[in-house]
């Protein structure tokens, strides 16, 4: 696995994911998003780190759409238009407690070195996917 920094987009299996969305039809992009996601949630037992690296891409993409979420990242982010994922911000929180928690090869791999920023990128798309909308209501 490649990374360069600790960004959601930064390292070689979360950018063959939006590599993935680019080359999907429109009208399968969410489902991509989704499964990504939903894989991580159902996961049992230890969390494979390519899997967790798709799902936090995934989660990013979704906090993008998101009040006070930052852009996908303009060099490894999707270049093609994604629908509206905001309806997937609950599975996108679930997902990223799944990540940060025991038996997580990332979160394992994370904390043999530095593992504080990269915990504090994961945190911030968190803090941004789990904030009640202006509505009142959540997605």
């Amino acid at each position: 696995m490649g990374t360069w920094d600790v960004g959601p987009f930064d390292n070689d299996t979360a950018a063959d994911f939006c590599n993935s969305l680019d080359d999907a039809p429109p009208e399968q992009r969410e489902g991509i998003v989704r499964a990504a996601l939903g894989t991580t949630v159902a996961t049992i037992g230890h969390l494979d780190a390519d899997i967790a690296d798709e799902a936090v891409a995934a989660a990013a993409l979704v906090a993008a759409q998101c009040p006070g979420g930052d852009p996908a990242d303009p060099v490894y982010g999707p270049e093609e238009p994604l629908p509206d994922l905001t309806a997937l911000r609950d599975l996108a929180v679930r997902a990223l407690d799944r990540v940060l928690g025991g038996q997580s090869e990332l979160r394992e791999l994370w904390a043999e070195s530095d593992g504080g920023p990269w915990q504090e990128s994961v945190a911030r798309l968190r803090r941004v996917l789990s904030a009640v909308p202006a509505s009142g209501v959540r997605s």
